[in-house]
């Protein structure tokens, strides 16, 4: 089987995978809508956090280019998706890329093309709903074309893991789909995984986050009466995670960010009630838990304004780190932008400080802070909701007047220091 393979889609997800690929010296082209991102791409910039413009660069130089001409799938012995898929106004996925995508390659598809759909859903698409838009051509599913599902598992900002060491899990619609999809993979993946077909590796990636979505929930919720309490949640975690078997440490936060905690799990809740009629209420319990951790935050924080005499309308609130994760600026479903604008519904007037980022459109009242130190000093409370490796936390937490740590970054030892 040829080679040439066609990346859909030059996201966060899409242009790791093409680098992998054109790097192990296969033939890559990258397939995109937007122009502006194609030819950033072909003039060796990059637009996501984990490559550089030297790292696209070196992907031109092994002769990958990005495109926005469909007609680069003629040749094409591999399609792999790679669209975003974010929840509908229904709370299921909105697959309206996903079936743009199908639609496109089903206009040029041909005998023996490998179809790869990476982009998370829920159970079933990749047979129900891809499979008869790419049969929509004529050809059959297994015999004419292959198809298969393998879940993203990027980790942004992650040093150590990317898209070549991380196993991949494959499942195809047959046992031939599935062969020519592990080849495919094991030319630049170190591992692949295998499951019995498309819908166990669907459910495969919504259970990784499902997991992490209730655990984070359950020590949120632990969060809160651990401080009712007069409990050390961290000290707490630290403990337990000393035992070396049977235990993985999650931790409390002002809420869960980025595309999958908050959005994937719930694709898994709404399949499960449109399906077979009943809630998933652990998935229902958790999103509510998180979901309500900004309120929350800003309950603590008017609580501690209230100790210091204070009110919360009129005061001067920084906030430190504005993405979802640390060390990267994106900032999607990111809970500091709830909570900036909870704090200025209640009237507080609000600052923020985040080395990645320049510009927080999401919340165009907070004034951005240019001197971190002197915008501690000089704030009546300074919440840290994400702790970049660029901040000095001790340092900031010595010079604020009262400091609110929800990310367990402080000692503990500074008086002014209330962690969460």
């Amino acid at each position: 089987m040829s080679m040439r393979a066609v990346i859909v889609g030059l996201g966060y997800v899409g242009l790791p995978l093409a680098r992998e690929a054109a790097l192990a010296g296969l033939e890559v082209v990258g397939l995109d809508v937007d122009q502006r991102v194609a030819s950033a791409i072909n003039n060796g910039r990059s637009h996501i956090d984990d490559l550089s413009d030297e790292d696209v660069e070196e992907m031109l130089r092994s002769g990958f280019r990005a495109s926005t001409d469909p007609a680069v799938l003629n040749e094409a012995a591999v399609a792999v998706v790679c669209v975003p898929t974010p929840l509908s106004a229904g709370g299921g996925p909105d697959l309206s890329a996903v079936t743009s995508a199908m639609t496109m390659i089903a206009e040029h598809i041909h005998r023996g093309m490998l179809v790869i759909l990476e982009s998370t859903t829920y159970p079933g698409t990749t047979d129900e709903v891809v499979r008869p838009l790419l049969e929509s051509s004529g050809l059959t599913a297994g015999s004419d074309f292959f198809l298969a599902f393998s879940p993203e598992r990027i980790d942004p900002g992650n040093p150590e893991f990317g898209a070549k060491n991380t196993p991949k899990v494959v499942g195809g619609f047959t046992e031939a789909c599935a062969d020519c999809a592990v080849e495919f993979y094991s030319k630049f993946v170190n591992q692949t995984i295998r499951t019995r077909g498309t819908r166990e590796a669907e459910m495969a990636k919504l259970l990784e986050n499902t997991y992490r979505h209730v655990n984070i929930a359950l020590v949120n919720e632990m969060a809160r009466f651990c401080h009712d309490l007069n409990i050390d949640l961290w000290d707490v975690i630290g403990a337990a995670k000393s035992k070396p078997f049977g235990f993985q440490a999650f931790y409390p936060g002002p809420g869960v960010g980025g595309h999958c905690i908050p959005i994937d799990p719930n694709y898994l809740s709404h399949n499960v009630k449109a399906r077979l009629g009943y809630p998933f209420r652990f998935v229902e319990l958790a999103q509510e838990v998180n979901a309500r951790m900004p309120a929350y935050i800003v309950e603590r924080a008017q609580e501690i304004l209230n100790d210091r005499a204070m009110a919360l309308r009129g005061s001067h609130i920084l906030l430190l780190g504005v993405t979802y994760k640390p060390d990267i600026a994106d900032q999607r479903e990111s809970p500091a932008a709830s909570v900036a604008e909870k704090l200025i519904s209640n009237g507080a007037v609000v600052h923020f400080h985040d080395p990645l980022v320049e510009d927080w459109s999401r919340v165009s009242s907070a004034h951005r802070a240019d001197d971190v130190e002197s915008a501690a000093a000089d704030a009546d409370l300074t919440i840290l909701l994400q702790n970049h490796r660029a901040y000095n936390v001790e340092r900031l937490a010595s010079l604020s007047r009262a400091f609110f740590d929800t990310r367990g970054a402080t000692g503990g030892d500074h008086k002014n220091v209330v962690r969460l």
